[in-house]
């Protein structure tokens, strides 16, 4: 009786520790959520009880991690350096999973996620990847179906208030089969850039219209933005003794080249199908696929579109505008040196720029912010070319994403999946705009923060307020490999920019070389899923002849040139309102 007593008095004495200590780990984590949201998260759209309640759902749901080291990878945006140097540190101590958040080259980013997907080594436990590889990703079968792990294996660790949509980028990541496989945790655009305090003047004004008959104010075709571009460059020459250009790009032989060209650039021309979020069948890179989603040809002679005439116009633009109009060492620049050039206060627009430098551009002691700190510049919509029709995208969104692979083992794979959730929850992720500039959740956008900032954004925060935000896009799930086929563009076209051949050629260099991979992949049979399954060449003319994209070239390329003024622009952007 005695040692039976005694042992009960026992059990009772452990059960008594454990939940004391359990009760002093929950006191702990407590204290540590609250020393977090006062410290570093103060700005968020929930409030701070419920910042509390969910940092102690991460540190509940880690346990099984605990004192776990996992690695995870993400290119060198001002976003994902935040992340590095404010939320792994945080996320650490609050869960006790040790994250190595790397930041290396967009490059290497890809290069490290290929070596993964085809030789099974796990190198990173969550790669940041842009949405642009989401083709790449639905077809090898080796990334990991979020809304799948959702429902199985993540079940217990998806965190009740990730409330997906509220992302604004969500459908960038998700298959045709209607799964997530990749969750965004930064977005950025590419927009028109201009110098509102230019485009203001009076008597630039009534040189300008004197010069081409309408009025100086926001290109909405083509036409108008090379009009304004010969207009600074040619006509007005220098502005307060300096000397200045209207248009700024970049064009050295690099693979930040590929970029200007595949973010979009031809579909901005109007190449490709109505249809959002990538066009249909025709997407911006000019490949198209049949009703199975299967990519069938990027040239013409397949009924692609990516060396169709309106592909040519839009090189040729390129090509053209950089010669003419850009400082003369853009067209030895890549996009990061090219980036901050129009911050200098010499340039008068840009059509194709990333509102990623938009954090470059809002220093007070810069020539293009005034005394109060308020940018002297916009940014808007950018013009569209003359083969664009209503229900095309009319630019590119940059939408980097959390990805896994199914090459990571399961308990790495789902610690880093928990700390991915933390990068986006809402007790940060207002806090990580702030930073950054990179938005990805509808509320964060709408808040009161937000608003504040707004004027010395020049647009930004308009712009992803607008429901026509959504026109804006990543590329497409019809590009089968990204990382193999992304790099053809800059090789085949710096040609082109250099002037060593015609855009022609170098765009029927390029559609034969995408056709060539497609058609490689096809027979190595490597895809699970929308192999591609190349159409029969047949004369060009006969799909330039039938409606849609191709599309025949235009008799007129260059219409007469239209503008708006910026805040009536704006009045019909925001007239919308906010999204439903």
């Amino acid at each position: 009786m005695k040692a039976t007593t005694m042992r009960l008095s026992l059990l009772a004495a452990g059960v008594m520790l454990a939940s004391g200590a359990l009760h002093a780990d929950e006191h702990d984590a407590r204290a540590i959520a609250e020393r977090l949201v006062d410290e570093h998260f103060q700005n968020s759209t929930l409030s701070r009880e419920e910042q509390i309640e969910e940092l102690m759902w991460f540190a509940k749901a880690a346990e099984p991690f605990r004192d776990m080291e996992i690695n995870t990878v993400a290119e060198g945006l001002t976003t994902h350096i935040y992340e590095r140097d404010v939320l792994a540190e945080a996320f650490s101590e609050l869960t006790g999973i040790e994250v190595t958040h790397n930041i290396i080259g967009e490059g290497d980013v890809v290069n490290n996620m290929q070596t993964q997907m085809q030789s099974g080594r796990n190198i990173y436990d969550g790669y940041v990847n842009d949405s642009d590889a989401i083709g790449t990703h639905i077809r090898y079968g080796t990334t990991i179906n979020i809304s799948n792990a959702m429902k199985n294996e993540w079940a217990d660790y998806t965190l009740p208030t990730l409330d997906l949509d509220d992302f604004i980028g969500l459908q960038y990541g998700t298959g045709p089969d209607g799964s997530i496989y990749q969750l965004p945790t930064q977005q950025f655009a590419n927009l028109y850039w201009f110098r509102y305090d230019w485009f203001q003047r009076e008597d630039l004004q009534e040189q300008f219209r004197d010069i081409y008959g309408y009025d100086l104010g926001v290109p909405t075709n083509w036409t108008a933005y090379e009009d304004i571009a010969e207009f600074f460059s040619e006509h007005v020459g220098e502005i307060d003794g300096t000397k200045v250009y209207g248009h700024m790009d970049y064009g050295r032989r690099d693979p930040s080249l590929g970029w200007r060209f595949h973010d979009s650039w031809l579909s901005m021309a109007g190449m490709g199908s109505p249809g959002v979020p990538f066009g249909n069948p025709v997407d911006d890179w000019g490949i198209r696929v049949n009703e199975e989603s299967q990519p069938v040809g990027a040239s013409v002679s397949r009924g692609g579109a990516t060396n169709s005439p309106a592909s040519v116009f839009a090189v040729t633009k390129m090509v053209d505008w950089l010669e003419k109009y850009a400082p003369p060492e853009a067209s030895g620049m890549t996009f990061g040196e090219a980036g901050p050039v129009p911050a200098q206060g010499n340039v008068a627009q840009q059509m194709f720029w990333y509102t990623a430098f938009t954090a470059d551009m809002t220093d007070p002691d810069l020539p293009v912010t005034d005394e109060e700190g308020n940018p002297k510049w916009r940014m808007a919509p950018s013009p569209t070319g003359p083969y664009w029709e209503e229900g095309m995208k009319v630019g590119y969104q940059d939408v980097g994403s959390w990805t896994f692979f199914d090459s990571t083992p399961e308990d790495r794979r789902t610690a880093a999946w928990l700390f991915a959730q933390f990068t986006v929850s809402k007790t940060v992720s207002l806090e990580k705009l702030m930073e950054g500039l990179t938005p990805i959740r509808e509320s964060d956008v709408f808040s009161d923060q937000m608003s504040e900032m707004a004027p010395k954004l020049g647009g930004l925060v308009e712009f992803y307020r607008s429901p026509n935000e959504s026109n804006w896009t990543p590329s497409s799930t019809n590009v089968p490999d990204y990382p193999r086929m992304a790099p053809l563009w800059w090789q085949n076209l710096a040609p082109a920019v250099n002037g060593e051949i015609t855009p022609q050629e170098a765009l029927d260099n390029l559609a034969g070389d995408l056709d060539s991979i497609m058609a490689r992949l096809a027979r190595a049979g490597v895809f699970e899923v929308y192999a591609p399954n190349l159409n029969e060449e047949r004369d060009p003319q006969e799909w330039l002849d039938e409606p849609g994209s191709p599309k025949a070239k235009l008799d007129d390329e260059m219409p007469q040139g239209t503008t708006v003024p910026y805040d009536e622009m704006m009045e019909t952007w925001m007239a919308a309102g906010s999204r439903e």
